[in-house]
């Protein structure tokens, strides 16, 4: 067993939201042979896969973090494309949405929490049908498919996810309420 494990963090929309994109994925896969995306629950990568030793010692500072941002909403919007391999259900920019994540990402790195190193990737929010194991062959194919699917859902973000590898899928290891929470 590795040492270090890969995590990432993001938002997780709802059962129902989450049921219809894996139908996306399951639909890629079906028609173009790509199911690489079937590997993660449907979400919305806020920061990106990194090599930590324990989830657990993260806890106290996402805890925090997540109480100074409240919940917003996001909307979901038909399906866009990173060509020639990359298929994903759309996802509204709003001020809310890339607040969140500038600042995750800010923090994280003034924490210590991201290990030197992790590069700086823009942020172009986005739910991943197909990736990596679609072809470029493919890609022409279930473009010209996905680009034609009409789909608008929206959700409240209302908690951040902690996701960690664990050398076949990616699971969700530990979730952070948005918003001041109330003592009990």
């Amino acid at each position: 067993m590795p040492s270090t494990a890969l995590h990432f963090l993001a938002l997780v929309p709802p059962s129902p939201l989450q049921e219809e994109v894996t139908a996306f994925k399951r639909e890629a896969a079906r028609q173009f042979q790509t199911q690489r995306a079937l590997r993660s629950p449907a979400h919305i990568t806020l920061i990106p896969p990194f090599a930590w030793d324990d989830a657990e010692a993260l806890a106290p500072f996402l805890r925090q973090f997540a109480t100074r941002h409240a919940p917003f909403p996001v909307t979901l919007r038909n399906f866009a494309a990173f060509a020639p391999r990359v298929i994903y259900v759309d996802v509204v920019g709003s001020e809310a949405l890339v607040a969140l994540q500038q600042d995750l990402a800010q923090q994280m790195h003034a924490a210590g929490h991201l290990p030197l190193g992790q590069p700086d990737r823009p942020f172009h929010p986005h739910m991943t049908v197909a990736f990596r194991d679609l072809t470029r062959s493919k890609f022409v194919a279930a473009w010209a498919y996905f680009s034609t699917c009409s789909y608008e859902r929206s959700f409240r973000a209302d908690h951040l996810a902690l996701l960690r590898h664990d050398a076949q899928k990616w699971h969700i290891i530990a979730t952070y309420p948005l918003g001041p929470t109330s003592a009990k």
